[in-house]
């Protein structure tokens, strides 16, 4: 349907959020429940308004990451309450700008891809940077609470600062993980001839996974202000998404061995001589 926008007059912006609504793709089963009910809808009404103002789906992909990494840099380096009773911490209304930049490049994020469906159709070019932009966006965000904790938290152990290095390992090898996973999959459906096993899912593994679901996990920077409640909850999010990891990570493994052709080669046809 979106193709129809091609071609023709540009047409209003209800329209152009309704033809999207009619036109947005599947959602996966069991996807976490914020990115589906809320972000996506967001992104839908932000990719209206770029697509009736002539932008192309990687100037999206751009807006997106200037909200993201203003917010992270601002989480970085964000200002001090000059408190005269040991050391300064973040100060209070810190929280709201770090969530609100985070939040909206978010959205942003699901609007690039919806305005290449009304454009005809992305591109690789679009599709590696927006993984790219996601690849930076994963790293830097702990990276930002590491350096933020290290400059205003006043932490008395300073082991609470293997929690953002630990959380950025975690979601750097989660997303290769899956994308490399997806991958895999593809070449193999390529190969085989075969066609992709439908996935299972349901509202209880949507609910499950909102741990893992990236817009959930803005919220807790609205908690950067209070910086003991902000740890606890940084904390529990990482200890949540590593059991995802080890959990999926196995789960993977094994489907991708029972892909495995016959031979010699099955058990690491792949690695390095």
């Amino acid at each position: 349907m979106t193709r129809q926008l091609l071609g023709r007059d540009r047409p209003s912006y209800l329209e152009t959020v309704r033809i999207l609504a009619n036109a947005q793709k599947s959602v996966a089963p069991g996807a976490p429940a914020y990115s589906v009910l809320v972000n996506r809808r967001a992104g839908r009404l932000l990719a209206a308004a770029a697509y009736r103002a002539g932008l192309t789906p990687n100037m999206v992909s751009a807006i997106s990451a200037l909200f993201t990494l203003s917010a992270i840099g601002f989480l970085a380096f964000t200002p001090t309450d000059g408190g005269a009773d040991g050391p300064a911490g973040p100060v209070v209304w810190a929280g709201l700008v770090v969530w609100a930049g985070l939040a909206v490049g978010y959205a942003f994020d699901s609007a690039d891809g919806q305005v290449a469906r009304l454009r005809g159709g992305g591109s690789l070019s679009g599709e590696w940077l927006d993984h790219v932009l996601d690849s930076l966006k994963n790293s830097s965000v702990h990276l930002a609470v590491l350096v933020c904790a290290y400059r205003t938290f006043g932490l008395e152990d300073p082991a609470w600062l293997l929690i953002p290095i630990g959380y950025c390992l975690v979601d750097g090898v989660g997303f290769f993980t899956m994308i490399l996973t997806e991958q895999l999959r593809k070449t193999h459906l390529l190969k085989s001839g075969t066609a992709a096993t439908p996935r299972s899912g349901s509202r209880l593994k949507s609910l499950a996974l909102l741990p893992t679901d990236y817009g959930i996990f803005c919220f807790v920077f609205l908690f950067v202000g209070t910086p003991v409640l902000f740890m606890w909850l940084y904390t529990l999010f990482f200890v949540a998404n590593l059991a995802y990891l080890i959990l999926a990570g196995v789960k993977w493994f094994r489907e991708l061995g029972r892909l495995d052709p016959a031979g010699p080669r099955a058990d690491g046809g792949g690695r390095n001589a």
